[in-house]
């Protein structure tokens, strides 16, 4: 019974490690993502912030480069620099 109680411990401490990893891993592309996705994927971003983020590239078009987020009322370079790796900015086709 022992046994079975540390097979058991060990798969749930497998699965948090598991959900853990793939909560580091998640990404958003500011230039497509909606209200709940930033806010989700970034840290430090709630619903208003990222509203303001949507807003700002409805008036002033899309990003091309992360550090454009600064511009975003509410957003600072801290928030920037903390979400680098979550921030996706694809880069346009040749020709555009």
């Amino acid at each position: 019974m022992k046994m079975f109680q540390s097979i058991i411990a060990a798969l749930f401490l497998s699965l948090a490690l598991a959900q853990t990893g793939l909560a580091e891993e998640l990404s958003v592309d500011v230039n497509t993502a909606g209200v709940e996705e930033l806010a989700e994927a970034l840290h430090g971003v709630g619903m208003a912030k990222a509203q303001a983020i949507i807003e700002y590239r409805e008036e002033n078009g899309a990003f091309e480069h992360i550090d454009e987020l600064v511009n975003v009322r509410g957003i600072g370079l801290r928030t920037v620099d903390n979400n680098r790796e979550r921030i996706e900015l694809p880069e346009a086709p040749a020709g555009e």
